[in-house]
């Protein structure tokens, strides 16, 4: 093993394709092998231990079995030929490093509530023909993308400049249990950091920091992973195709350069306006000083005109998929976000006057400004839903999640995921740095109202999974007398029939997530409205405002608070915690890499600061691949694909020109792409888009198992024919022991679709509708 691994890591290329063969009866068989979610190696993807890089890096590569490389390139040879007995020539498409590679990447959980934004701006419902309404939708997640990376930097500020330089720092009581924070004390030092504006210019740095370090991640990571051109074609997409057979749709360059530089624009003007308000607050009072009034004035201008100029630049301009996006708008990028640097350069200058008599006391003004952000949230969503379901009734799609409101649920998911964790980092520093002292004042009031939505949310949640949980156990005692049925005359195992039973019912819950989404949508919005209610109406935290209710609401409001302060504090932790742990254990990295498979597929047309979008890579390989092979070779290529790998393999089927589709067949087995992609994503995946795929490709065959949890049918529309989904493959392959399985057949689920035979059958028949028809051989002329 210790030799396949230095074979896997071998940085020689292989040798290039052979040239085409002389006749079309020596047209050689190719199958690309696309794993799926998890990552694997080339090893156990071609079932060899010894494996050759043919071409590709170490971050995502193309495998062959050493035996399958020719010593040198040639004319076709029998090492690259379809052998007889043997099947096709197999390569493995190994891309698991665009996910799960070394540990820093477990710092993209921090990302979270941008990456599931990104997400919102996909969902949208499917239309015959993009107009106005799809590209408002376009706009309303993009603003609310925005608002997330105000929330996290105003977060961030909230921490640093409130609680640790204005409120901390200010306290002797605070400041002394805490050395580091001495020479920013009055009481204590003395120093030309004590006054409060110079401590609040002082503690700007942190969130400048953080924007700094989320523009340089999202400049880096675009470089290494989404850089990549994707293969041109002149051919126009047919108009029910859909977007992913754009030549444009896997590289948003100018898009993405726009939206980096607007939010960090954003960022660095919320750092800005709260170090700039709190000295304009003290300078406007009656009697202040006349000059420093005026600058005030004319900075928080500055400060509003240019985050008009920020919001203007992410409403113009949407995606441009028909061509690729090379074109960047130089003068933009480097204006936008320089000017932004500046107002926060003079914010700080103006924050480090001298003002005699200036005291810090209470908290800083956080709860408008976070109170501002949720009701922008709360309207964005609204609008979103309304304008979602209006595309959603044009064209109705029984099979699209929650009616079409899928987008708005997770856009508004987005926004909770961000105020928690903005709730939980200012409680948890504010707990380190006080405890139950009282010293301090503590964080704003809405994200104490915030974090006491969250008992209300998860109890209803908790009532719907016991429904859930009550209606599979039900599912379960149906599906024993179908598993009883389905094998007639062999003894009966009652323990192994309630087995498959329970893992048949159990893979069904996987449909069931529309309606789990739905409820805590519902939940989360009713919540969210009344805490800010809460917060702006009594300006207390809710057991201080329910002092004098109804003893059972004072209780409420009381185990409420305290509950939320607790589980936002410990989800907090165990966020970083497994961040943490997955420096040091591979197994987290790689269960953290299986949640970016699934949410890190789209590209970042909403949210810049997403994690990367690893598809941009994968996606112009395999085309790269598959086009070039079949034109030097001309041979016959099966793209086959498990699980993620199947959503590769379409996207890349796709983007081939026309000629090239025609010679290429599909191989999907435990496919996501009816049963989470086209539900989810119907303007993409929709029963149109893949129709179309199915007239395009010269022939498709999918595999599934009803105890898989995520593959499911296709389910193509009436009139698009029926070959494409074979039957449900039986899982186990024996029900108890047999001649041929003599020992108890494993339940197989998700996983192990190629040890079937079907598997292999049904490849061998894909690529038999591939061969070429031999031309008839030309009639002698007639010499007479």
């Amino acid at each position: 093993m210790e030799h396949a691994r230095e074979r896997i890591t071998d940085p020689r290329p292989g040798p290039p394709d052979p040239p085409p063969p002389a006749s079309a009866g020596g047209a050689r068989g190719l199958e690309l092998l696309v794993h799926g979610v998890g990552g694997t190696t080339p090893e156990k993807m071609l079932a060899e231990p010894r494996t050759i890089r043919v071409t590709g890096d170490d971050t995502a590569a193309v495998y062959r079995r050493a035996e399958d490389v020719p010593e040198s390139p040639g004319p076709a040879g029998p090492a690259l030929d379809e052998r007889p007995g043997e099947g096709p020539v197999r390569e493995a498409y190994v891309w698991c490093n665009l996910t799960s590679g070394n540990g820093t990447r477990a710092l993209w959980l921090l990302l979270l509530p941008f990456m599931v934004v990104n997400l919102a701006h996909w969902m949208r419902p499917s239309v015959e023909r993009p107009g106005p309404s799809v590209r408002l939708y376009g706009l309303l997640v993009r603003l609310a993308a925005l608002t997330l990376t105000v929330l996290l930097v105003a977060a961030a500020s909230e921490v640093a400049l409130d609680l640790v330089a204005w409120q901390c720092a200010g306290a002797p009581a605070c400041a002394g249990r805490h050395t580091w924070l001495t020479f920013l004390s009055p009481s204590l030092s003395g120093g030309w950091w004590t006054p409060p504006g110079r401590r609040l210019a002082l503690a700007a740095l942190a969130p400048t920091l953080l924007t700094a370090l989320l523009w340089y991640l999202s400049h880096r990571t675009w470089s290494a992973y989404e850089s990549h051109r994707p293969l041109t074609t002149t051919a126009e997409p047919a108009a029910d195709e859909g977007a992913l057979a754009r030549p444009g749709f896997w590289y948003g360059r100018r898009l993405g350069a726009r939206l980096r530089a607007a939010h960090t624009s954003a960022g660095l003007l919320t750092v800005a306006a709260a170090v700039t308000l709190p000295a304009v607050r003290f300078d406007h009072r009656p009697g202040g000083p006349a000059l420093l009034d005026l600058l005030g004035v004319l900075l928080g201008t500055g400060i509003l005109t240019w985050a008009c100029a920020v919001v203007a630049v992410v409403c113009r301009r949407g995606r441009s998929e028909r061509e690729l996006d090379q074109a960047l708008d130089r003068h933009l990028l480097r204006a936008l976000p320089l000017g932004a640097l500046a107002l926060l350069l003079l914010a700080v200058t103006y924050a480090c006057s001298a003002r005699p008599g200036w005291q810090s006391a209470g908290r800083l003004p956080g709860d408008p400004a976070f109170g501002a952000i949720m009701l922008a949230q709360g309207i964005l969503v609204v609008a979103l839903a309304v304008v979602a379901r209006r595309l959603h009734r044009r064209l109705p799609d029984p099979r699209a999640a929650m009616r079409g409101l899928g987008g708005p649920a997770v856009a508004l998911l987005a926004c909770a995921l961000g105020g928690v964790a903005s709730g939980g980092v200012a409680q948890r520093v504010a707990d380190w740095l006080d405890g139950t002292r009282a010293s301090i004042t503590g964080p704003p009031v809405t994200l104490t109202w915030q974090a006491s939505a969250i008992p209300p949310v998860l109890a209803v949640l908790l009532v719907l999974i016991a429904f859930l949980a009550r209606r599979t156990a039900r599912l379960a005692r149906a599906e024993r007398r179908r598993v009883r049925a389905e094998h007639p005359g062999e003894p009966e195992d009652p323990h192994r029939t309630r087995r498959i039973a329970h893992v048949r019912a159990m893979a069904t819950l996987t449909d069931r997530a529309p309606l789990i989404l739905a409820v805590g949508s519902v939940a989360t919005l009713i919540a969210g409205a009344g805490a800010l209610t809460g917060a702006l109406a009594t300006g207390l935290a809710p057991a201080h405002a329910a002092r004098d209710a109804w003893a059972p609401v004072h209780v409420a409001a009381e185990i409420c608070q305290t509950l939320g302060s607790w589980l936002v504090g410990v989800g907090f932790l165990l966020f970083v915690t497994w961040g943490r742990r997955a420096y040091k254990d591979a197994s987290a990295r790689r269960t953290i890499g299986i949640l970016w498979d699934v949410g890190t597929f789209w590209p970042r047309a909403a949210h810049p600061f997403a994690p990367p979008c690893y598809a941009e890579r994968a996606v112009p390989d395999l085309t790269w691949r598959t086009a070039t092979w079949t034109e030097r070779t001309g041979g016959r290529l099966v793209l086959s694909g498990h699980s993620q790998g199947s959503v590769l393999v379409a996207a890349a089927a796709w983007q081939l020109p026309p000629a090239v589709r025609q010679r290429v067949a599909l191989l999907t087995y435990g496919s996501p792409l009816e049963r989470l992609y086209g539900r989810w994503f119907p303007a993409h995946f929709g029963p149109a888009a893949l129709a179309a795929l199915h007239r395009d490709i010269c022939c498709w065959r999918n595999l599934h198992r009803r105890t898989d949890p995520i593959g499911g049918p296709i389910r193509l529309p009436a009139g698009h024919g029926t070959e494409v989904d074979h039957e449900p493959l039986p899982d186990p392959r024996a029900y108890g022991r047999t001649p041929e399985h003599p020992l108890p057949a494993p339940i197989l689920g998700h996983s192990d679709y190629q040890e079937d035979p079907v598997f292999v059958r049904e490849r061998d028949r894909l690529l038999a509708r591939l061969h070429p028809d031999l031309p008839a051989p030309r009639p002698e002329p007639d010499r007479k």
